[in-house]
């Protein structure tokens, strides 16, 4: 059921982040990176059905997340990629080439690889809140750092580092919406209400959100999914691992293997990305460079 679960969040989310992209180019980039852009995109409906099924995954993720380990959910909630390349191929009639089937395989045989090797299963989370809140703060400072960092890039560039800020935020709120359901099953409503979690898991949602949609708007989904999609994994399992208490092997070749199926992932992640099947975008990434903000 875990493996459902996260595959139908992949396909909603996949086929949400195709419907956002293409309502997001049209938006004025005076709203760029302000919270603003998102009252601009409500009026869109292509925007808000891609926000409708980007909530669906998210519950059917956070379904999962409860019934299974971040380090086994993360890497099959990366296959959304495959789904948006689908959708994609569809609009475009490209045909995938060695580069389509290569990064197909590439990402499938990753995910089984690091799944197979390292056999994710939980433990008992750290109870060292210095060891919590140091990883939280990593992750949430490297996204702010990027987001400031990107200001000073082209927008080709930018999106790219908008989208790994936003892909840190969704790992780590991944990992904080499972303590959620850990305590809700534990506790109740009652104990839901009056944790941190649940409010942050909010905060992080918000502003991963406007990140995402203003990689979106400033060039073409190519430039922006890759990234986003990389780095949400890497972050999740960086936190399942790190205060969560998810356990993986570690003998040699397990690691061996491990390294090499999130190798595959990330490769495999960039060449469906870069394949002439994703959405281009209207307007030309050199051209939006010379648009003012």
């Amino acid at each position: 059921m875990v493996f459902a679960f996260a595959l139908s969040a992949a396909f909603c989310l996949g086929v949400g982040f195709v419907l956002q992209q293409n309502a997001a180019q049209r938006a004025p980039m005076s709203d760029f990176l302000s919270f603003r852009l998102l009252l601009d995109l409500v009026r869109m409906p292509r925007w808000l059905a891609g926000i409708g099924l980007m909530v669906c995954g998210m519950a059917l993720g956070a379904v999962a997340l409860g019934g299974g380990e971040v380090s086994l959910v993360e890497p099959l909630l990366a296959t959304n990629l495959l789904f948006a390349m689908a959708l994609s191929r569809w609009q475009t009639k490209q045909p995938l080439g060695w580069t389509g089937w290569g990064g197909l395989w590439l990402l499938a045989g990753g995910v089984t690889a690091f799944i197979v090797a390292g056999r994710p299963h939980g433990g008992e989370s750290v109870s060292d809140p210095l060891r919590h809140w140091l990883i939280v703060g990593l992750v949430v400072g490297g996204a702010l750092v990027l987001a400031a960092v990107s200001k000073r890039l082209r927008m080709s560039a930018e999106a790219a580092t908008l989208a790994v800020a936003a892909g840190l935020l969704y790992g780590l709120q991944d990992a904080l919406t499972r303590v959620s359901g850990q305590r809700f099953r534990d506790g109740g409503w009652a104990s839901l209400v009056i944790s941190w979690q649940p409010y942050v898991v909010l905060a992080l949602g918000v502003t991963g959100l406007v990140l995402v949609q203003s990689a979106f708007e400033t060039a073409p989904l190519r430039m922006s999914l890759p990234a986003l999609t990389a780095a949400q994994p890497l972050a999740g399992i960086a936190c399942g691992v790190g205060f969560l208490g998810d356990q993986l092997r570690t003998t040699p070749a397990a690691l061996a293997w491990q390294a090499a199926g999130l190798a595959a992932i990330v490769v495999g992640i960039v060449l469906i990305g870069r394949h002439p099947a994703m959405p281009p975008g209207t307007t030309a990434p050199e051209l939006r460079d010379l648009q003012p903000r």
